[in-house]
């Protein structure tokens, strides 16, 4: 803490309207020395728990003993191999009261899977909690727990675009299960995308340190509000290094709002897509530096259509806040609710222009039409789905027909020979895919050799085999 009271006082005093020669002064008073985050910790701390869970793993013995018939003899068939065997495994997390009557945010790998939770206040005082709420691709999760009418302490959540680089915060939670701890940093990045953290890539970083454990905890600001939810660090050796990145409040808050009383959350779909502006593109368009997202695609008749964007427009901002690249984008029309309209900031050859657009739920039309694919082909083992707006947002594609690879199973003759979830398939052979339909049919009748396209995150790759 010593070297924070020097640093404090010197940022204060460098921020205040002072002659130059008073910012060069040293600390006068016993306030001034004794600078803390202690007044903040005791009002936000009560609000952060710690959450426990057991989860009941089944294992199969696979010691050569086991089938031994001598070893059997006397033992008898209990450790038969094969025979499932049941272990508890503990994980530990941590999570934030959001409202007085319980309500707990978390992230979603915290208590995936958790057969049992508890969440251990600061006070010490232990209750069970139930998931009422689990948005996987977002990583976070609401839990509830019953207070018996008591209100419990919270924290309020602040508008996260209201922080800026070199902000302090403090990160509150459980690393490595040693209790509450406090750690402080800067925010050293607002808009994070392209880390590889989740669907919605879009993520506060901050150098307070943040260690295993610390996941579903707080990240607050210096008016002690909640800017973020720590989800996941950078590191080689599993260790703090001073790169960490929470979910920001607004993406918590909508969370929160949709789903907190046992509502869902549907993210507003506009119907346009397309890539980061490049330097490039940047260069050719006269764009005085890389930023925003041009549009290649419209769904015809959807919202952006009719609101009038057009292809070659410049999204550089949703009400007015900007946009850097399509996650950018991405994150900003998800913390908006289903209902509103929604101001697009763009860029039409040079000149702004500013275009309301409503924004609705992605239309489910056509329905998906899961169907398993097997047999000895190329892609058995694949689950293919009609491409609709709703089924492309739910695999996290930017199209909005064809057919599509839903899941594969682990091991199957399509994983081998390496689809992914989320291609697309373009052509077997010479034939164009249209509809589940054709290609289950085609696949059916069609002998080797194969020729398979697919378009895999906006490129084509032909699978050639015999």
């Amino acid at each position: 803490m010593k070297p924070l009271l020097a640093i404090l006082p010197a940022l204060l005093l460098a921020l205040s309207p002072l002659p130059v020669a008073a910012q060069e002064t040293v600390p006068t008073t016993q306030a001034q020395i004794d600078l803390t985050f202690a007044p903040l910790v005791k009002a936000a701390a009560p609000a952060v728990v710690n959450i426990y869970t057991r989860t009941v793993v089944k294992e199969r013995a696979t010691s050569p003993f086991f089938d031994d018939p001598f070893f059997r003899q006397f033992f008898g068939d209990q450790f038969k191999s094969g025979q499932p065997k049941e272990r508890v495994q503990g994980s530990l997390g941590s999570g934030v009261i959001v409202r007085t009557d319980g309500l707990i945010v978390t992230n979603n790998h915290v208590i995936k899977g958790a057969d049992q939770i508890r969440v251990v206040l600061n006070d010490k005082r232990e209750f069970e909690a139930k998931v009422i709420a689990a948005e996987e691709r977002l990583d976070l999760a609401l839990l509830k727990v019953d207070t018996k009418g008591e209100a419990l302490p919270i924290l309020s959540i602040r508008d996260s675009d209201e922080l800026e680089v070199g902000d302090l915060v403090l990160a509150i939670g459980n690393p490595f299960g040693v209790g509450q701890t406090v750690t402080s940093g800067i925010v050293s990045g607002v808009a994070r995308t392209n880390t590889g953290i989740g669907d919605f890539g879009y993520f506060i970083q901050t150098d307070a340190a943040i260690n295993p454990g610390n996941s579903g905890g707080a990240l607050i600001g210096m008016d002690g509000k909640l800017v973020g939810v720590p989800t996941a660090i950078f590191s080689k050796n599993g260790g703090s290094v001073g790169i960490g990145f929470a979910i920001p409040s607004n993406m918590v808050a909508a969370v929160v709002n949709a789903e907190g009383n046992g509502g869902k959350l549907i993210r507003p779909w506009i119907g346009a897509a397309g890539e980061a502006v490049t330097v490039d593109i940047a260069k050719s368009l006269g764009l005085a530096r890389p930023i925003g997202v041009v549009v290649q695609q419209l769904y015809a008749k959807g919202p952006a259509e009719r609101a009038g964007l057009k292809p070659g427009d410049i999204i550089l901002g949703v009400n007015g806040r900007e946009v850097e690249d399509p996650e950018g984008l991405r994150f900003r029309l998800a913390t908006l609710p289903v209902g509103q309209t929604a101001t697009l900031n763009v860029s039409r050859k040079g000149e702004p222009i500013d275009i309301s657009v409503n924004l609705i739920a992605p239309p489910e039309d056509p329905a998906p039409h899961e169907t398993q694919l097997d047999g000895r082909q190329p892609l058995s083992g694949a689950l293919i789905v009609d491409l609709s707006p709703a089924t492309g947002d739910d695999l996290n594609i930017n199209a909005w027909d064809g057919v599509a690879i839903a899941k594969i199973k682990r091991g199957s003759i399509a994983d081998r020979v390496g689809f992914e979830s989320g291609d697309i398939i373009v052509k077997v052979n010479d034939s164009k895919i249209a509809a589940v339909a054709d290609l289950a049919a085609l696949m059916e009748t069609t002998a080797a050799p194969w020729a398979i396209t697919v378009n895999r995150g906006g490129k084509t790759k032909t699978f050639d085999l015999d």
